[in-house]
């Protein structure tokens, strides 16, 4: 079984170096977050910048839209979390979070709950129907706090990746990690969940110049992607198509089928290091954030 992949490139913007995206799911909207301290608003449909705004001096790792409150949250190297109104780009709320970077946050898909990762070593879950009280930390972590994943399929669950080279699995309920998945030789950046035949699966990528596919009924590696020349920085299971996607500091985005695991495309648009993948659950656009700006692509495909 392979793929018949036809892959069109939309459009460029150049900006300032991307360090996450995440497409809104029903406007056509992309938030990139800028390693400058600002975060903008693209229009990919008209091609335009709708908004930008200044965050904080320091870098924006990691925004998310919270399209269910017209918000925008942003972690940043300051180790604040800041939320905005984005259609009157009011400041709702900002508070110190961690006691270092945030490298990422992850919005629960049902519940008013917020999970940060960061530099400190912990993971936190925050309740802003309860004023942003934060009302758990995850420990267990031994080096920076890379990545968190919520499961779609028991949003009671998670996962994250850390430099410490460990992908652990954790309950919302529980301060203590479920269990671990060891087996990449460096860092992990970056992690997604996916069902292939019924069954579930986690992606990771690594420092190691791998990405990797886990089985974590059975806590085993699966299979071991290999090809990128430097550390694989982003990671993402396309949520229409059998692909699975990697991006890294090689300045490539490697394309996988996601059962046979074969690499079926190999990208390049010249943007330096790929930071960042976003997508959206029915449409075939995918969105690359890199030193120079993103890259707006779609994919279409069937199985041949």
């Amino acid at each position: 079984m392979s793929l018949s992949l036809k892959i069109e490139k939309q459009f460029a913007q150049n900006t300032e170096r991307v360090k996450s995206i995440d497409l809104h799911p029903t406007q056509p909207w992309i938030l990139a977050s800028l390693y400058s301290g600002s975060v903008s608003i693209l229009n990919y449909e008209s091609q335009t910048i709708e908004k930008s705004f200044k965050v904080t001096d320091s870098p924006v790792r990691s925004a998310k839209f919270i399209a269910r409150e017209k918000w925008i949250v942003a972690g940043t190297d300051d180790a604040f979390i800041r939320v905005y109104n984005y259609e009157t780009m009011e400041k709702i709320i900002e508070f110190e979070a961690h006691k270092d970077f945030i490298r990422f946050v992850a919005v629960h898909p049902t519940l008013p709950y917020l999970l940060s990762a960061s530099d400190d070593k912990v993971i936190k879950l925050w309740n802003w129907e309860e004023g942003w009280k934060c009302t758990r930390i995850f420990e267990g972590h031994s080096h920076y706090v890379m990545q968190v994943a919520i499961n779609p399929k028991d949003t009671n669950t998670f996962a994250s990746g850390s430099l410490d080279g460990t992908i652990k699995i954790w309950n919302i309920g529980s301060s203590a990690p479920n269990f671990s998945l060891d087996g990449h030789s460096k860092g992990v950046n970056c992690i997604d969940y996916f069902i292939s035949g019924d069954k579930p699966y986690l992606l990771s990528g690594s420092d190691d110049y791998t990405a990797k596919v886990w089985d974590f009924e059975t806590k085993s590696c699966v299979q071991t992607l290999e090809g990128h020349e430097h550390n694989v920085s982003t990671a993402c299971v396309h949520p229409e198509l059998p692909i699975l996607i990697t991006g890294s500091e090689d300045g490539t985005v490697r394309i996988w089928h996601a059962a046979t695991f074969v690499l079926e495309n190999t990208l390049n648009y010249d943007l330096g290091r790929v930071w960042a993948v976003g997508y959206k659950k029915g449409s075939s656009q995918v969105v690359f954030g890199c030193d120079s700006g993103m890259v707006v692509i779609k994919i279409n495909g069937s199985d041949i």
